[in-house]
């Protein structure tokens, strides 16, 4: 039984993650959700996908220990070692968290409930992240037990909130309340009722807009700041031409001009 439940609302992909009785992250749901994803993006109706947690209380909580414990075991009795020159190649998790951030389509975190570690660092690779009003937590507290997060934790956390409160959040293994987050922009909006809806809402003024302006614009922001300024401007310029010689393009664009060219007006 896969333990994510995938629904189809308009253009609008529903990815709702259960794996009972705790919800914790484990290798099924890494590959349950990741065929869920591809079912989205292979779907061109689909212009945004909505994660949220199948478990009250709970988003996706952190990678289930019994898991960490039993690779640990196998990496020291087989005597490998590492350090900072060793490559270690992506597994499932990183492919799926990457699939996320590559992907065209926009893809929200509707938060829940707890959100730790693995759970916190699948949101973190989402493009928008709501969170319900509760009494839960999100954080990535590996460090408290003598390890990191271990699946872009420490790179994606300062890109979204800054070094300085990442240093406090990962060094300390400090977790925060669902206003705590939104102070330190961890996410982007609190909701006080059930989170889906505002996510469902959010999902659906996106859909309005072109998926291929949306996943162009995606890419270009998330490419900001990895390659040096002329390239970037260089990409920019082609995908921006890449719109306006679409007859998409042209339709939307001489649909403003007929409405006086005025953005206020869109």
């Amino acid at each position: 039984m896969s333990t994510v439940v995938f629904s189809l609302r308009g253009s609008v992909a529903v990815l709702s993650v259960s794996n009972p009785p705790k919800g914790y992250m484990d290798d099924k749901v890494v590959e349950d959700l990741d065929r869920a994803m591809r079912k989205s993006e292979e779907n061109d109706a689909v212009k945004v996908v909505v994660i949220t947690g199948g478990i009250p209380g709970v988003f996706v909580r952190h990678f289930d220990l019994k898991h960490v414990e039993e690779t640990s075991r196998k990496l020291i009795e087989r005597g490998a070692k590492f350090d900072s020159r060793s490559h270690v190649a992506e597994r499932r998790i990183d492919l799926l968290l990457r699939r996320l951030e590559e992907s065209e389509k926009i893809v929200i975190a509707a938060i829940n409930g707890s959100a730790m570690g693995g759970g916190l660092e699948l949101a973190l690779a989402c493009d928008f992240r709501l969170v319900e009003q509760g009494p839960y937590l999100l954080g990535l507290p590996e460090i408290l037990i003598g390890m990191l997060p271990g699946a872009g934790g420490t790179q994606r956390l300062p890109r979204a909130v800054g070094t300085s409160i990442a240093l406090e959040m990962i060094l300390h293994g400090k977790r925060l309340s669902p206003d705590e987050a939104l102070d330190v922009r961890l996410v982007h909006e609190v909701t006080t009722g059930p989170v889906l809806e505002r996510a469902m809402a959010r999902a659906t003024e996106l859909s309005k807009i072109p998926g291929k302006a949306l996943g162009h614009a995606k890419r270009l922001i998330y490419n900001a700041g990895q390659q040096p300024l002329p390239m970037c401007l260089d990409l920019e310029r082609s995908l921006f031409l890449d719109l306006l010689s679409s007859p998409e393009g042209l339709q939307m664009v001489t649909a403003l001009n007929a409405r006086d060219g005025d953005f206020q007006t869109a």
